[in-house]
């Protein structure tokens, strides 16, 4: 059988009510947006303060660091979406669980939760890593000249670290939004949900998936291109971002 391709489907009315398919995709990319930007924020934040507290030199600091990391690198991304959505809420006192599934929302709130614990870990092994392989001699040279040990990390070790360490940043940027796409197994109608709520409605399966996937790329080439200006600004005098 031949597939009959159409490619003004994305001017057509939507059957739900919401303006033309185009509209309807649009909708979609806004959550994703939303949601990914969101959770990168979350994970930056707790990324950098777990990535800290593994170089420290302080032992109950460093193992629970690890243990942050390895619980929520080591689990899939969807099963951690699951038991944020279905299992969570359960395990809470019954009425702040069912105020919780009754939240506005709730499965984009879930969704920003769980990509901002899961990517938090992997930010966190590589703040730790930036940190690592600046010379001790800076930390040790900051403590001689009167600074306290977290004024040494805030103004001489992370903005060397958080530097060094943009690019890997920039690739967990854009598995954020790669990843947001799972959020559609606990109903958030991100840009792939819709796309895929597109072709049952209209069957035009080719067209829906080639427009999502145009939308991606469009997205994380932007970010990409942003991302690299920022790390030639940024770049310490010296290194590769400067050429």
């Amino acid at each position: 059988m031949n597939y009959h391709w159409n490619w003004k489907i994305f001017w057509e009315a939507s059957p739900e009510g919401a303006g033309s398919y185009l509209s309807t995709l649009a909708s979609g990319l806004g959550w994703t947006l939303a949601t990914a930007l969101t959770a990168w924020c979350m994970a930056l934040v707790l990324g950098v303060a777990v990535g800290i507290l593994r170089t420290l030199p302080a032992g109950l600091a460093t193992r629970l660091g690890n243990g942050y990391v390895e619980l929520f690198r080591n689990v899939p991304l969807l099963v951690q979406m699951f038991l944020w959505y279905f299992v969570a809420p359960e395990l809470l006192p019954k009425a702040l669980g069912d105020g919780i599934k009754q939240l506005p929302h709730a499965s984009f709130l879930t969704a920003v939760v769980c990509l901002g614990f899961f990517t938090s870990a992997r930010v966190a092994e590589q703040v730790r890593a930036g940190i690592s392989s600046l010379p001790r001699g800076q930390a040790m040279a900051a403590m001689a000249l009167g600074l306290t040990l977290p004024q040494s990390l805030r103004l001489i070790v992370l903005p060397q670290a958080l530097r060094i360490i943009l690019p890997p940043l920039t690739s967990e940027f854009l598995n954020i939004i790669k990843n947001s796409a799972v959020a559609l197994t606990i109903g958030l109608m991100e840009l792939t949900s819709r796309a895929r709520a597109m072709q049952e409605f209209s069957f035009q399966v080719f067209e829906a998936l080639s427009a999502a996937t145009v939308v991606y790329l469009l997205v994380n080439v932007t970010v990409i291109q942003l991302m690299q200006a920022l790390e030639r600004k940024v770049a310490l005098p010296g290194t590769a971002g400067r050429r």
